[in-house]
């Protein structure tokens, strides 16, 4: 049976993320605090950890860096109550592999716990067949390595940036809706709405851009997606 962790404070929320997931088919365990919730990833190794970022004795950041540093490599989808980008982009960058902002509904978050699990672990992955290494202006792209350069500098990118650049690197210039490329990264169904496509692009300007106010290489296509500029 597949095993959740969900590390949450609010006794009621966690109540209620635990009764979901269980009559959902999956096996359940809850933490209330953030030592607790690292303890418990390492003795169970869950399949899926569902984090919330404000936590007492260790905060969410903390639980997932260290969780990363220790090869803990289980899908993790943070909860935020706050507004800010900032926060759940920290998030992302140590690791997370997806965000839910409270309040959020239950079929959203089930629908992404689904997706999440669909990723296969390293452990099972197949070999990835060989591909050349891409260049864009100053950038290149190693997809046998997963490593990126910008003017001959290693670029830390989380792996689903690594995945969404790919993902737009081979398709050539042509344009890439949302929903294609929640899909492809994500494995998210049309009905799941969310805003982390246009996060990681926003990111991934950050990191690769020389102006990401005024990007070069990943281009908006209004009200349509992104699309890759040589």
């Amino acid at each position: 049976m597949t095993r959740v962790l969900v590390v949450e404070d609010n006794v009621d929320l966690a109540f209620g993320l635990q009764t979901a997931l269980e009559i959902e088919g999956y096996e359940v365990e809850v933490a209330t605090d953030g030592r607790a919730g690292l303890a418990r990833a390492r003795e169970v190794e869950p399949d899926l950890v569902v984090l919330d970022l404000m936590l007492p004795e260790l905060d969410g950041y903390s639980v997932l860096r260290e969780a990363r540093r220790t090869g803990l490599d289980m899908p993790v989808l943070i909860l935020t109550a706050r507004g800010e980008e900032s926060d759940k982009v920290l998030g992302l960058d140590w690791g997370a592999d997806d965000y839910v902002t409270k309040p959020f509904g239950t079929q959203e978050l089930l629908a992404r716990v689904r997706a999440l699990l669909r990723r296969p672990r390293a452990e099972e992955e197949e070999p990835e067949v060989q591909l050349a290494v891409e260049r864009i202006g100053a950038i290149e792209i190693d997809p046998a390595t997963h490593s990126v350069l910008k003017d001959g500098e290693p670029v830390s990118l989380t792996p689903k940036e690594f995945d969404l650049l790919l993902a737009l690197v081979r398709r050539r210039g042509a344009v890439a809706t949302r929903l294609e490329l929640q899909k492809e990264v994500w494995e998210y169904e049309a009905d799941v709405m969310t805003r982390t496509v246009d996060m990681h692009v926003a990111e991934l300007r950050r990191k690769l851009e020389a102006n990401p106010a005024k990007p070069r290489h990943i281009l908006t296509v209004r009200k349509v997606g992104y699309r890759l500029e040589p």
